[in-house]
């Protein structure tokens, strides 16, 4: 049965054959503009609403919410279908909302030091099980509106390539989220990459980057070995040069594993060609690695050289790591049931 995120007009259309034609497109809108059911579409025949209700449910279940003391970050686990679950984060700034959704439930990339990476592959995520998290998390923050949708929750965005992109349009369309706003992460995967440089959207491109060294990559980001340094400078190289976008590097900081001085060198020879922005981030505990993150000292330092090394470089304000929802902290441990090889 399809969900209520996942169908597109001609689809309702298609539902609602015995209606005025003007209905499908009444409904479309209506899904997307905070309405928590169709029964709250009062411009409908009742009849109609609770036909609604049920050819069209919901597609994400809340298991459990968690807010942060100063009320500006919230985590949602939802359960889904089949038993497996995500987690889905909302953050509050004074000059914007961003909502970080999850593509994928689990991860196969087992990066190291994240905790979605430690707990394994369980599924893909439909479009609609996509779009719906940014649906909810927007009835949240209301009054405010969500104005910018990060794909760096659970999961590689682009190892569920089409899903996501079909839901970055809904997003773009639907939501009306302008796609500049709108930021996809990926480890690595050369082929996204390259289709998102054919791709219209204006979306944003953050590369997982944490170490400018293969060997050490290798051990950090697996999915180095299939897609090395070189190759991944290429993709990067070509969707600058073809849509004009600033490329971003995320750069989890490890005390004593990529934090060196060495380090900052390698990062900014590789960065510099590419006028990438990169963003530092101070690892986040994870259950899984024990190595703590640099200190704020070592921090500073080191986003200092980077600038000093015409490196654009700036600190990722840290939301959330007191309820676990912060950047490789989202696992949603209690609801995953199953681990499978994903092909």
């Amino acid at each position: 049965m399809a969900t209520r995120y996942d169908v597109d007009v001609e689809e309702i259309a298609e539902l609602l054959s015995s209606q005025p034609s003007y209905r499908s497109r009444q409904v479309f809108d209506a899904l997307y503009s905070g309405l928590r059911s169709p029964n709250e579409m009062t411009n409908l025949p009742k009849d109609l609403r609770e036909e609604l209700e049920v050819a069209l449910p919901l597609a994400l279940r809340e298991e459990a919410k968690q807010v942060t003391d100063d009320g500006e970050t919230t985590k949602w686990a939802y359960g889904l279908e089949g038993g497996s679950a995500i987690e889905t984060v909302l953050m509050s700034y004074k000059q914007r909302v961003t909502v970080c959704v999850s593509t994928q439930a689990g991860c196969a990339m087992a990066c190291s030091f994240c905790a979605t990476g430690q707990a394994g592959f369980t599924r893909q995520l439909t479009t609609g099980e996509i779009v719906e998290q940014v649906v909810r998390a927007g009835r949240e923050a209301s009054p405010r509106r969500v104005s910018n949708v990060v794909f760096m929750g659970m999961g590689e965005p682009m190892a569920n390539y089409e899903p996501m992109m079909e839901a970055v349009r809904r997003i773009n369309g639907a939501i009306g989220i302008s796609a500049r706003k709108v930021t996809i992460s990926t480890v690595g995967i050369v082929p996204g990459i390259k289709k998102l440089t054919e791709d219209p959207l204006p979306v944003n491109l953050a590369v997982s980057l944490h170490s400018a060294n293969d060997r050490r990559r290798d051990e950090l980001v697996p999915i180095n070995k299939r897609y090395p340094l070189g190759m991944l400078a290429d993709a990067c190289s070509d969707y600058v040069e073809a849509t004009h976008r600033r490329l971003s590097f995320e750069w989890a900081l490890i005390d004593g594993v990529n934090d060196t001085d060495r380090d900052i060198d390698e990062l900014a020879a590789y960065a510099r060609p590419l006028k990438a922005h990169v963003n530092v981030i101070p690892l986040n505990p994870t259950p899984g690695y024990l190595v703590r993150g640099s200190s704020r000292e070592r921090v500073n330092e080191f986003v200092l050289a980077l600038n000093e090394q015409d490196v654009t470089t700036t600190v990722r304000a840290t939301r959330g790591r007191e309820i676990a929802a912060a950047c490789g902290q989202l696992a949603a441990p209690v609801s995953i049931t199953k681990k499978v090889d994903q092909s």
